[in-house]
Parts: structure tokens; C-alpha cells; sequence
């Protein structure tokens, strides 16, 4: 999934950064509250890891201007600040959780997952699309009960088609949620990582259909029909 993690202690920022990398996900950083207000206003994100004391606007503002918006995405608060009052503050501005810091990596990665589930409608980290598993806390997949490797991006890709499954994703949408904004990847990348997850489905009975000029889409295959490659 796409993370924007805010926050201005590099060091930091560089732990949560590899973290989440690490586990498969597509993350971003804005090292203060107006670029993170700024990159906001523009892209769409799976999650938000929102620090509250940041130079320029606090994460109190980000969060004030990101749901005036109309901005729909998961936030999670990270602050040192522990008092009730505080945390009941950033709540009622719109936040979905907040940990305090200093925090465990694991219980930022746990308290993740469980917003990703929540925003996509999930009660647990299994994501099951027809004969494909995917353990999301496990980063792993079986089709068929078999394991297939697949690498981060590959299983990023597959995530978010099994999310919706006949949903159409343009190469556009996934293009954006695949890579980061210090890439710069084309269409044809977009093309290559589907090919290769297609290729490692095999004989799943679930397949990935390309939609002339409207994009993908993961879906049973039914009887007697071709799959556009």
C-alpha cells in the first residue's frame, strides 16, 4: 500500500521509512507540516503517519486541512504528548489512532495494518480473492495452497487488485500507488509488473484482465474464456 509518513526527526522518519519498505509497502516523507499539507492536496494515500509537533504547520493543521478537504485517508498520530486531552484533540479532528512516542516498531506496524483493514472493509489480515492467499502481517501468498514467491512490488500489485476484486484499476491509479514520488516510473513499468504476476498466478482459477484503454482488473475466469494479454 502507499504510506505518507510526516514527521521531522530524520532519524526517525528513516527507521519508519525502512520499516515499512521492509514489509512491501510503496512509502513517502515530507520532513514538515506544509510540504505534507502541500503533497496532500494533490495525492491520495492508503495511510497517513502523522507526526504532531512539526515545523511549519503542526500535524493539528495537516489534519484540520487534509479532512476539510474532504480527505478520506487512514491517519495515524504519533506524538509525545500523553495527555488525555491531547489525544481526544486530534481524534475529534479526524485522526483514526495515534501511538506515543517512543514507540515499538511492531505495534506501529500492527496498529497499520489494522487501519488498512478497516478502510478496506477486512476484520483480519488475511486477503482471500478465489484460490489466492495473501497474509498481509506474513507478506506472503499461496495459490492453491501452494506458496508463490513474489517480490515487494509484485505484492503490492496483487494486494490491491485482491482488495477489489473486478474493480478496473487504470495504469494511472496503479502507477500512483505502486511507486513513490522520488521515482519515476512509465506506463510500460506498470505493464512488466502485471505481466510477471500474471505469469506466477499460473492455473489460478482467478486472472488478471487487461481492459483495453480502461486497465486491469482481478476476477474468476469463466468457462471457455480468453484472457486479453
Amino acid at each position: 500500500m502507499r504510506i505518507l509518513v510526516v514527521e521531522d526527526t530524520a532519524e526517525v522518519a528513516e527507521s519508519i521509512l525502512a520499516g515499512f519498505r521492509r514489509i512491501g509497502h510503496s512509502v513517502d516523507w515530507a520532513p514538515d507540516g506544509t510540504t505534507a499539507d502541500e503533497i496532500l492536496a494533490t495525492q491520495s494515500y492508503d495511510l497517513v503517519v502523522l507526526d504532531l509537533t512539526l515545523p511549519g504547520l503542526d500535524g493539528a493543521a495537516v489534519l484540520k486541512a487534509l479532512r476539510g478537504r474532504g480527505g478520506t485517508s487512514p491517519v495515524l498520530v504519533l506524538t509525545a504528548r500523553g495527555a488525555v486531552d491531547e489525544r481526544v484533540r486530534v481524534l475529534d479532528l479526524g485522526a483514526d489512532d495515534y501511538l506515543t512516542k517512543p514507540f515499538d516498531f511492531r505495534e506501529l506496524e500492527a496498529r497499520a495494518r489494522a487501519l488498512l483493514r478497516r478502510s478496506a472493509g477486512e476484520a483480519t489480515n488475511a486477503l482471500v480473492c478465489g484460490d489466492i492467499a495473501i497474509d498481509r502481517a506474513g507478506r506472503s501468498v499461496t495459490v492453491a495452497g501452494v506458496p508463490v514467491e513474489m517480490t515487494r512490488r509484485e505484492l503490492i500489485l496483487l494486494e490491491i487488485l485482491a482488495a477489489r476484486p473486478g474493480r478496473v484499476f487504470s495504469k494511472d491509479e496503479l502507477l500512483d500507488r505502486l511507486f513513490g514520488l522520488d521515482e519515476s516510473p512509465t506506463f510500460n513499468a506498470v505493464e512488466q509488473y502485471v505481466a510477471r504476476v500474471r505469469r506466477k498466478l499460473g492455473a489460478s482459477e482467478v486472472q488478471i484482465r487487461t481492459l483495453r484503454g480502461l486497465g486491469y482488473q482481478l476476477t474468476p475466469a469463466a468457462k471457455g474464456a480468453r484472457t486479453a494479454w
